[in-house]
């Protein structure tokens, strides 16, 4: 799939299925025999049909990094309710380039982002900055009376995060955080089996996730710099694994611990820490233990163990690909698919759309954020105390 235009995949995965339906309505042979009336089909169970342009939420996008234009606008593209109206940039040109490609007509900068508040053709805001201006833009986009979704980690502290949430309800308005593997089908599918009891009762989780910083590569060098990045490898990509760990029990940890893992004198962490390994106890009696990094290759795995079976996702949370498989008792390893990964962000966007209109629960709200950076920064307390049980 490397190299594939997602837009391009979605639109041509919608022709594929599309011509055929087309085919058969231009050549209706039963309906062209003689005596035959032609009566049309009823609409048959609870398609999921598109909203029409004009009725479609409407976006911001603030930030037009590389995850911006790799991730989050092909997703809005690709939605079934959702459009985008505006671009917000520190780099006018940039913003306009891209508005000509995509159609955006609106250009705001982080100077005059706050007369949004004015713009009756923004509904909602997806915040894709750097984690250190997370806080700072949020809670100007509600205060604005918009609609926010917040890229994952939510924030940098666990008060700037109390902040976030504060202004969503002062505010009256939604507060989301981007975990989108909570709208990726086979993370939800996996889940959902857990919490069925499908592999008995849960006893064990173990998640990993980490990459080989590179210097030479801009999106990995404001993650080593603690001002934009937040705080090193757990906020960037180890939340990725606590996050589904969590996602697949009820329970919330009682107990944290944690070691720092990374070589103290490689040049790129002299701001934030290059590795952690944690864990987590919950009141059941269950456990999970995984890894963040920023210096090893390929971690993006999770294991979730019970009584009578056991799941493994190895990739776990990819753009791309997830491959999960599960084995109960005696029987084979069997493959599980629930669906393709590339829809994940739109179904997140969709989402998040949905319960703005409806002022209903998101999946993925604010206090999910703020739970996450508590738990993370439990962790630092407890890898600067030499691993010792922190309670949280």
């Amino acid at each position: 799939m490397t190299g594939i235009n997602r837009r391009n995949l979605f639109m041509a995965a919608g022709a594929t299925m599309a011509a055929p339906m087309a085919a058969a309505a231009a050549t209706p042979a039963a309906m062209s025999a003689p005596g035959v009336k032609a009566e049309g089909q009823p609409v048959i169970g609870n398609p999921d049909i598109p909203q029409e342009p004009g009725k479609r939420t409407r976006w911001a996008i603030v930030g037009l990094g590389t995850f911006a234009l790799g991730q989050v606008i092909p997703g809005i593209l690709a939605s079934d309710k959702c459009t985008i109206t505006a671009f917000v940039s520190g780099n006018p040109q940039k913003a306009k380039d891209l508005g000509a490609h995509y159609g955006v007509t609106k250009f705001y900068d982080y100077n005059n982002f706050d007369s949004i508040a004015a713009d009756r053709e923004i509904d909602c805001v997806y915040i894709v900055l750097p984690v250190g201006l997370h806080a700072e833009f949020t809670i100007r986009a509600l205060k604005a009376g918009k609609h926010v979704l917040c890229e994952k980690p939510m924030a940098s502290t666990v008060a700037e995060c109390e902040a976030m949430v504060a202004a969503a309800k002062a505010a009256n308005r939604q507060l989301g955080v981007a975990y989108r593997v909570h709208f990726e089908p086979n993370n939800v599918d996996a889940a959902k089996r857990v919490k069925a009891g499908e592999i008995g009762k849960l006893r064990y989780l173990t998640g990993d996730a980490g990459f080989n910083a590179n210097l030479n590569w801009p999106p990995h060098v404001w993650r080593l710099q603690k001002g934009l990045g937040g705080g090193g490898s757990m906020y960037d990509i180890g939340i990725y694994a606590m996050n589904g760990v969590l996602m697949c029990t009820d329970e919330e940890p009682v107990s944290v611990s944690a070691v720092y893992s990374y070589p103290r004198d490689d040049v790129r962490f002299k701001e934030v820490e290059g590795g952690v390994d944690w864990r987590m106890t919950f009141p059941s009696g269950i456990s999970a233990q995984g890894s963040s990094s920023y210096c090893y290759f390929g971690g993006n795995r999770q294991k979730i163990f019970g009584s009578e079976g056991s799941i493994i996702m190895d990739p776990a949370n990819t753009y791309y690909e997830q491959r999960v498989t599960i084995q109960k008792g005696g029987s084979g390893i069997m493959e599980l698919h629930a669906g393709n990964p590339y829809t994940q962000f739109a179904g997140q966007v969709d989402g998040f759309a949905e319960a703005a209109r409806t002022n209903t629960p998101h999946r993925t709200p604010g206090e999910m954020g703020l739970r996450d950076i508590r738990l993370i920064q439990a962790m630092y307390r407890s890898a600067d105390a030499g691993g010792a049980s922190v309670k949280v």
